[in-house]
């Protein structure tokens, strides 16, 4: 009876190990699949900045084979899916969809539409309008696009009042209130940035109006 429950065992031994090897390169697959959508996210995001977006459409693309990927080959992996990796590059991923979205006035996408988790989206939002900070001081050295930096402005306002009403603990929403309290601070010095251009911009107008008024007289 012993042999025979010693020789059962091993064959359900031999099983597990079987599918644990199965599922170690899953992961390991989806580690380098992670690791690359992260590195499309960053340059699709710099390229929306250089307003190459051709250049930031194929990246996006690529990266949605990607997560696509990554998908099917957790769909029996959850847990691999809920790895730090995996979501980090689903946030990655997104924030690059949703900060072109921003900064060209496109449509925002869904967490649905993309194929990310909810909690990654949430935290991509708060970063892709941290990311407007980096637009709003291009037109504002620009000198006369202020309308434009205004707009953007309102939407990280926007934005972050959205996130501050989501209120779970951090193992729901992966850190979130750490990514909203980083946007409160972007926010607040992006404001101060805008206040004082829009003011030199006035003044700035105020003085050409007078000069043009003392040379009427």
């Amino acid at each position: 009876m012993k042999e025979i429950t010693l020789v059962a065992l091993a064959h359900v031994v031999a099983a597990i190990d079987a599918r644990l090897e199965k599922k170690d390169r899953v992961r390991e697959e989806v580690l380098v699949l992670s690791r690359k959508v992260v590195q499309y996210a960053s340059k699709a995001i710099r390229a929306v900045h250089r307003q190459e977006l051709e250049e930031a459409d194929a990246l996006l693309h690529e990266a949605d084979s990607l997560v696509q990927r990554i998908a099917e080959l957790t769909s029996s992996y959850p847990d691999i899916l809920f790895a730090g990796y995996a979501q980090d590059a689903q946030k990655e991923y997104a924030e690059a969809h949703l900060t072109r979205a921003f900064v060209t006035g496109g449509r925002l996408p869904t967490p649905e539409e993309l194929g990310v988790e909810d909690a990654p989206y949430l935290n991509a939002l708060g970063e892709a309008a941290s990311e407007l900070r980096r637009a709003i001081l291009d037109r504002i050295r620009g000198g006369n696009r202020l309308e434009e930096a205004e707009e953007w402005l309102h939407t990280m306002e926007e934005v972050y009042s959205l996130l501050q009403t989501v209120d779970y603990p951090h193992a729901i929403t992966n850190n979130l209130r750490r990514t909203t309290d980083a946007l409160r601070a972007v926010l607040e010095r992006t404001r101060g940035d805008v206040t004082t251009a829009v003011r030199q911009q006035a003044l700035q107008r105020a003085l050409v109006n007078l000069e043009r008024q003392l040379r009427q007289d």
